[in-house]
């Protein structure tokens, strides 16, 4: 990677994020503006955003406040890593998927160690696809991945990111046979410009390309075994079913899970509330104290009223029913934005500092 280097607070590491002026990727400068780990020093987009000011080339659009910290920030050409305004020690990206691949490559073989939002190589057998408290080990990958010269780590779709979570403790304590879910997926995950006011609103869109295939393969990868340096795919079947509905931010999931050994409501709550992992033992800063939380109300979780618990990182979890031998039903809600995208690539990156693969 190249020459390690220090934020003016000397405990920090230096970063930068490409992306920058599109929702996750303000999403990361809203993170890191006082971040006690890394130090945001270069924010990168598109080439027409290039040479601007930040705070003249964003339209932010997030329901938090612009961090000042960066507004006089001059935005650099993401796509080429010689355009980078100083040396840095990390990149997050959150570039278009249709783009991602070929920029982040470019970092890649510049040595640089790359945590990316974007689909590209997230099925790819030495990339970790991390959601870290279901597979924080499954970052021992990187120690065979020699094919570039920087460290590449991928985060899920979005919607993975927020099944899996709650899946977790059910598949240590009950395994699982099969997952049934059915997705109401926020429009802030098609982007600021994906869907016309006319085609979402008084409307619910019954597909999204690409998703219920992510779904699948991506839940398998992410709950499967590492065994040496490669990951055994988890055993059971997904079928998903993804629908975009006129919410802001925060998918909703209805999910059957059919258990392996037997099970009753109390058990599945009780395994659920007490659920930690390596993030809350470590104590890092973008962990949620409790990643899922458990909602008695008839009436819960509701993406307006839910999707921030725990800072955005928590899924909330609801409507727990036995609804035949084995077979469980839930409903969730997890932030798209934090757990799902900007926040599960920091905490994943948080995780690297502390464990020692990035310093």
């Amino acid at each position: 990677m190249p020459l390690k280097t220090r934020g003016k607070d000397v405990d920090k590491l230096k970063v930068a994020v490409l992306g920058a002026t599109g929702m996750a990727g303000q999403w990361f400068a809203s993170l890191l503006e006082d971040h006690p780990y890394f130090e945001l020093v270069a924010l990168g987009a598109s080439k027409r955003s290039a040479g601007k000011k930040y705070k003249e080339a964003v339209r932010w659009v997030i329901p938090r406040p612009f961090p000042t910290k960066f507004s006089d920030y001059v935005v650099f050409d993401a796509s080429d890593p010689d355009a980078l305004p100083e040396k840095v020690d990390l990149v997050f990206s959150a570039l278009p998927s249709e783009v991602a691949g070929e920029i982040e490559l470019k970092y890649l073989k510049k040595g640089f160690n790359v945590v990316s939002n974007a689909s590209p190589f997230r099925l790819e057998p030495d990339v970790p696809l991390m959601n870290p408290e279901i597979n924080w080990d499954h970052l021992e990958l990187l120690k065979k991945q020699e094919r570039w010269g920087g460290k590449l780590v991928k985060n899920p779709n979005c919607t993975t990111a927020v099944l899996t979570l709650p899946l977790k403790p059910i598949m240590d304590e009950f395994g699982i046979k099969e997952i049934t879910v059915t997705t109401l997926q926020a429009i802030s995950g098609a982007g600021f410009a994906g869907l016309t006011a006319y085609s979402i609103v008084d409307n619910v869109i019954p597909y999204i390309a690409k998703e219920e295939y992510k779904v699948k393969v991506e839940s398998k990868k992410m709950l499967g075994k590492l065994e040496g340096d490669s990951i055994r795919p988890a055993d059971f079947v997904v079928e998903a079913t993804t629908t975009r509905v006129p919410v802001l931010d925060g998918h909703t999931e209805v999910v059957y899970i059919t258990t392996k050994r037997s099970v009753d409501v109390e058990q599945v709550k009780d395994v659920l509330k007490s659920f930690e992992s390596e993030p809350q033992r470590l104590g890092l800063p973008t962990a949620p104290p409790k990643p899922v939380i458990v909602m008695e109300q008839e009436d819960r979780p509701q993406p307006r009223l839910d999707r921030m618990n725990g800072n955005g990182m928590a899924v909330t979890v609801g409507r727990i029913e036995i609804t035949e031998t084995n077979r469980v039903r839930m409903v969730m809600v997890g932030h798209n934005l934090l757990r799902g995208a900007s926040g599960v690539s920091l905490l994943t990156a948080e995780l690297m500092y502390k464990k020692g693969y990035i310093t």
